[in-house]
């Protein structure tokens, strides 16, 4: 296995972010910190003394616009190396980012504005065609905090004419933001920031209700930044593949591990599977972060046109189709890739664990796996009584370290719940211990199926649902039946030019799992229902329960 600690390309731990971000360019000034994908496609690499450079900029920009310790700036940016400048200087001034993804309606705005009371926000009014301007006034209209001041970031290909935005009570002339022009020599400085203060806060699922802000410090991001792209093994030359939001916590994770590593992040704001592909392919991408899904649409659209990938060597992958297993395997037989199951949230961040290298599939695609750093502890507790159970016993996955939460937004009652009497946060997640530091993830608690007294973790179903050759996609949640049990009740969308039976998926079930484990009924939909996470589309089972409930 790889050994985690230190990172040879920095040295002695970095004293805060933007320090980070400063001996990066002590080593290499001239090294690609960033590639931008411009609207037309077009590629836009970015030193890491540009980065730095517009970097400070733009923190005297926001100390003369008012932002002081303490505050929240919201960033409303796509995937542009502008989101990673607003870390940066954000954090240098003891101020922390809240990012919005841009896919987020007018309602889900207003709680975050409401919750999070930002003085300032970072917009891409105009980006992919989006009035993110107008979602915003309506917004600040809505909510009850002050409504903040805003700057216009027209990003790295051509933008609109910012200057004639306005919002109730703001004038936007001066505030519109443009990266700073090039290289002055010598680099300039920036003071040491406080790295206790919070840096970060990322949108949960909402699964539960209202998503919550879920409030990170900056020494916790840059040790976790640090753990991950050791235990990942990112080093200069390496190029990641950023395709999911860096919003939230899986793309800001990723592209923050990449940096501390020293290697390049490829920045894809609009995920075009082909488009992707063709970067990949010119930039020799490494590393790629994202889930089966992700994985999905490069497939499909490798399949319509192959392309030879030799560099990339590594992808970190999430279960969120059931398809994980299928797709790791084409990787390697295609490409010669080898995928890593991860583990992570947004109160823990992503990737805070990954199987190694070394361990044989399929176990090495699963949910889970080896913590990166020796300062996360994990165990699982017993949901009843909250009794720390023995490995290979299913639990509650609970955390300690420098990775969890260190608060909600405007919400300061969720932590008090969030957490057990002993200090171990509660992730709301299933699983069991392999050993001491190794876990296997196994689903949400609130998705696990009680079937004829056995408890049954759906993707297993929908992992069977989806090796049919006439199945797309699967998921299978779960409603009362008439003798108070759970029915097992399966959604399929039908792959391409094919449309199962569904008593065949049934019997296909049923020729390898269980019969308490076959669904009850399984019913064919033209596409799943799905919401804007800030890790990426996740399929709604709440909808999906709603459905199951009407035809049954």
């Amino acid at each position: 296995m790889v050994s985690r600690f230190p990172v040879a390309v920095l040295g002695d731990p970095p004293r805060d972010l933007p320090d980070l971000l400063g001996r990066l360019v002590r080593l290499d000034p001239s090294a690609p910190a960033v590639i931008d994908v411009t609207a037309d496609r077009r590629s836009v690499p970015l030193s890491r003394a540009a980065l730095w450079l517009r970097t400070v900029a733009l923190v005297d920009q926001l100390r003369d616009a008012g932002v002081a310790a303490g505050d929240c700036v919201a960033v409303w940016l796509p995937n542009w190396s502008d989101a990673l400048c607003w870390q940066f200087a954000t954090a240098a001034l003891g101020a922390h980012v809240i990012g919005v993804n841009t896919r987020y309606n007018t309602d889900e705005v207003t709680h975050l504005l409401d919750s999070a009371r930002p003085r300032l926000v970072a917009v891409a009014h105009g980006f992919h065609g989006l009035d993110l301007r107008e979602k915003l006034v309506q917004a600040a209209t809505r909510s009850e905090s002050p409504t903040p001041a805003v700057a216009v970031v027209t990003g790295p290909g051509p933008g609109p004419d910012a200057a004639s935005h306005e919002l109730p009570g703001y004038d936007l002339g001066a505030g519109v933001w443009s990266p700073a022009p090039a290289s002055p020599d010598p680099l300039p400085k920036l003071p040491p920031s406080d790295p206790s203060a919070l840096a970060v806060a990322f949108t949960t699922s909402g699964s539960t209700g209202r998503p919550k802000l879920a409030a990170h410090r900056g020494v916790g991001v840059l040790g976790h930044a640090v753990a991950d792209a050791t235990a990942i093994g990112l080093a200069p030359g390496d190029v990641l593949l950023c395709g999911v939001p860096l919003a939230g916590t899986f793309g800001f994770s990723a592209a923050m591990a990449a940096l501390a590593g020293g290697a390049t992040v490829l920045l894809e704001p609009v995920f075009d599977a082909d488009g992707v592909l063709d970067d990949m392919a010119s930039h020799r991408v490494s590393h790629v972060v994202g889930g089966d899904d992700l994985g999905l649409r490069l497939q499909r659209a490798w399949r319509t046109r192959p392309r030879d990938l030799p560099a990339w060597r590594w992808w970190g992958a999430a279960n969120f189709q059931g398809r994980l297993a299928e797709l790791a395997q084409w990787a390697e037989r295609s490409f010669g890739t080898a995928t890593a199951g991860l583990y992570g949230s947004s109160e823990v961040f992503a990737l805070t664990a990954m199987w190694p290298a070394d361990e044989p599939a399929p176990r090495r695609w699963e949910g889970g796996g080896r913590v990166v750093s020796p300062e996360i502890l994990v165990r699982a507790a017993d949901p009843d009584n909250g009794a720390a159970l023995a490995a290979g016993q299913e639990g509650e996955l609970q955390f300690v370290g420098p990775n969890v939460v260190d608060g909600y937004l405007g919400n300061p009652e969720a932590a008090a719940r969030a957490f057990t009497e002993d200090g171990w946060f509660r992730s709301g997640d299933l699983g069991y211990i392999v050993e001491e530091g190794v876990f296997v993830y196994t689903c949400r608690m609130g998705d696990a199926l009680r079937l004829r007294g056995f408890l049954v973790d759906p993707s297993e179903i929908e992992a069977r649902l989806a090796e049919h050759p006439g199945v797309d996609t699967a998921k299978v949640v779960g409603i009362p039946g008439p003798d108070g049990g759970t029915r097992a009740i399966g959604f399929v969308v039908p792959a391409e030019a094919a449309s199962p039976a569904p008593e065949e998926l049934r019997e296909w079930c049923g020729a390898t799992l269980a019969k308490f484990k076959v669904p009850d009924a399984v019913h064919l939909i033209d596409a799943m229902p799905t919401i804007a996470s800030p890790n990426g589309n996740k399929i709604l089972k709440t909808t999906l329960v709603e459905w199951a409930r009407e035809r049954s």
